[in-house]
């Protein structure tokens, strides 16, 4: 079978904020937010991007989404056929291009108008750029709403009046009202209970056998991500440092990054307690650039040509799709799930 083509290519994308000082404001510094990330999302396909809280991901899906502007860089998407660089479009054609572009967003409380009924939120988009009103637009949401689980009937209600899974059913059916090529999940789940959790991520997963969809899953959550993701990301301090399907990944990890997030991860059975490797020294501040490893100072297996030389993100096995950003990544023997 052929590979399934790319519908989604990140390449080099850098996101750099300026750090002012004084009255004036003057600049002093950036904090590389972004710094030099590259991946690409296939059709069809689940890609996780996970790490701690700070390091980029979120910041990552708004420059995808051109919600704000990255400082470099090129973001490759496929659209009817024609491969657009997003990073370039003027304001017209990045509005034909967001609709094949959705987002969930991680809170259902916080991100759902509480004045609009949920007809009108669903139905926003559609009306927004003209594909549809009136009667149309209630049937379209009317299928939305069933295609998500929720009673058509319930479009005249307002969110105060759903559970928290209920409004994040909402918020789905709302990023499906355009029929979107790409949804970009950011933590949409970790603000529900675990019951619950369950419940959207097989409806996501049901969604995706049936529409076709691509997914750019954000998460903190390594269960979760192992559940629901085909290839995991793993970003530190505004870089990517490993790559690879999330089988590899979670049973044989090449980064020692990797390995303390899979070590922090809780596992149920009495005998695994107590051996999480902990962390130890302080994350480098993102506006400081440093010669060397950025996982320099809190990694256990060290070397002098860490704090001398940055590591490259590369294949580090003959299929090329295990990438990792560490100079002993093919010696290391780390302790994965």
């Amino acid at each position: 079978m052929s590979e399934p083509e790319v519908l989604l290519d990140v390449r080099n994308l850098k996101k750099y904020f300026p750090v002012t000082k004084g009255f004036l404001r003057r600049v002093v510094g950036t904090v590389k937010a972004v710094d030099d990330v590259s991946f690409s999302v296939a059709a069809g396909e689940t890609l996780g991007l996970v790490g701690e809280s700070g390091c980029g991901k979120t910041t990552v899906a708004k420059s995808v989404l051109r919600a704000i502007e990255p400082s470099a860089g090129e973001i490759l998407f496929r659209d009817n056929g024609q491969v657009v660089d997003i990073a370039k479009l003027e304001k017209a054609e990045l509005k034909q291009v967001r609709r094949h572009i959705q987002l969930i967003f991680q809170d259902p409380f916080s991100s759902l108008n509480p004045r609009q009924r949920v007809r009108d939120i669903i139905g926003e988009p559609l009306l927004v750029n003209g594909v549809a009103k009136g009667k149309a637009l209630e049937a379209r949401v009317s299928e939305l709403m069933d295609a998500v689980g929720l009673r058509p009937e319930y479009m005249i209600r307002y969110p105060h009046a759903f559970s928290g899974g209920q409004r994040q059913r909402i918020g789905v059916a709302r990023a499906l009202a355009l029929n979107p090529k790409l949804i970009i999940c950011d933590e949409p789940v970790s603000a529900l209970d675990v019951s619950i959790q369950a419940q959207i991520l097989n409806l996501l997963n049901d969604l995706q056998d049936n529409l076709g969809l691509t997914y750019l899953f954000i998460s903190h959550d390594l269960g979760v991500v192992q559940h629901i993701c085909d290839r995991v990301a793993v970003m530190y301090i505004g870089q990517l440092v490993e790559l690879a399907p999330t089988q590899n990944l979670f049973q044989r990890p090449r980064h020692p990054y990797t390995e303390a997030l899979l070590g922090a991860s809780p596992k149920p059975h009495p005998k695994y307690r107590g051996k999480a490797r902990i962390l130890t020294g302080e994350i480098p501040n993102a506006s400081f650039t440093a010669s060397g490893c950025y996982f320099y100072a809190r990694c256990a297996y060290r070397q002098p040509i860490c704090a001398d030389q940055h590591p490259a993100l590369q294949a580090i096995d003959e299929s090329g799709h295990h990438l990792a950003a560490c100079h002993f990544a093919k010696e290391l023997t780390l302790e994965g799930i």
